[in-house]
């Protein structure tokens, strides 16, 4: 079984207008809500892809409440903690000339809750995996992707991690199956600016060194560069398309990447052409990626 972490999920409300004026009356002419967060739209496409995984998190109040009834009108399977006060946050993305964001707080998520969520994943057996994704809320200790790996070690359970810079180093003692950062990401971690594939292949190696078994790097237009355990090197261009929404196309690519693993038992050529596909796939679309338009994709993929 798969299953997804999602630590402050959220009811994105996604608009788009021709322009966006601050301090004046704005009217869209587009508009969609969506549940959000990086762990969710993994199982979200991971079930578009035709594989059943386990949405985990915390959710309060009535957004809270909307957000399971879309995960349930969508086919994903959710055991979240719930709160008993505030509520999940709302997002707003303002698409127009420019991308403007406007995330909200979330709510208080108590020890007791923390705890609940701990026997959940106390259940993962041998064979199961985890996807730890984004990023940590000031009201959790921001050792906690630390401590859930520090659970789990030693049980065989493939723990995929996508976070960023400190956030994911701390944690590639316990020996992540994968990790994906991007190009720039990958730079931030080392203070440096990564202009060629050599120089990505470089740092991405470092983190291997520092117990990284599968590093994939994503690179928007560019394509994608996965370094694996078993020491192949594969770079993959990306399929030509026009960009239409870059939000979930990173975590397409991780549900993607698993679903290709499965599919393929174990093959990380496949694993890795499926996961640039669909990650393609869901920035070509208004939605994240089907499986129909992530297979399309894999088709067009050239190395």
């Amino acid at each position: 079984m798969i299953y997804t972490v999602t630590f402050n999920p959220s009811i994105d409300y996604i608009v788009r207008l021709k322009r966006f004026t601050p301090g004046e009356i704005n009217r869209v002419n587009y508009e969609q809500i969506l549940p959000g967060g990086k762990g969710i739209n993994v199982s979200i496409v991971l079930k578009n892809l035709g594989h059943e995984s386990t949405a985990l998190g915390f959710t309060a109040g009535f957004t809270g409440t909307a957000m399971r009834q879309m995960l349930a009108s969508f086919g994903v399977t959710e055991d979240f903690v719930p709160l008993s006060e505030g509520f999940s946050r709302i997002n707003v993305k303002i698409k127009a000339e420019r991308e403007t964001e406007i995330n909200g707080q979330g709510p208080v998520i108590t020890e007791d809750a923390q705890r609940a969520l701990f026997d959940k994943l106390d259940r993962l057996t041998r064979g199961d995996i985890l996807v730890l994704a984004g990023s940590i809320p000031n009201t959790l200790p921001d050792d906690i992707y630390e401590r859930i790996m520090a659970q789990l070690e030693g049980r065989g359970i493939l723990i995929a991690a996508d976070a960023t810079k400190n956030l994911l180093r701390r944690v590639l003692k316990y020996r992540p199956f994968l990790i994906k950062p991007n190009n720039h990401e990958l730079g931030e971690m080392f203070g440096v600016e990564l202009k060629t594939d050599d120089e990505i292949v470089a740092h991405a190696k470092k983190l291997q060194e520092e117990g990284a078994r599968n590093v994939l790097v994503s690179m928007a237009g560019d394509g994608a560069i996965l370094l694996t355990d078993t020491g192949v090197f594969y770079r993959a261009l990306a399929p030509k398309g026009t960009l239409v929404n870059s939000v979930g196309a990173g975590d397409s690519m991780v549900a993607g990447f698993l679903a290709g693993y499965i599919e393929s038992d174990g093959s990380y050529e496949c694993a890795f052409h499926m996961g640039v596909a669909t990650g393609s796939a869901s920035a070509f679309s208004e939605n994240l990626a089907t499986r129909d338009e992530a297979l399309a994709l894999l088709k067009t993929i050239s190395m």
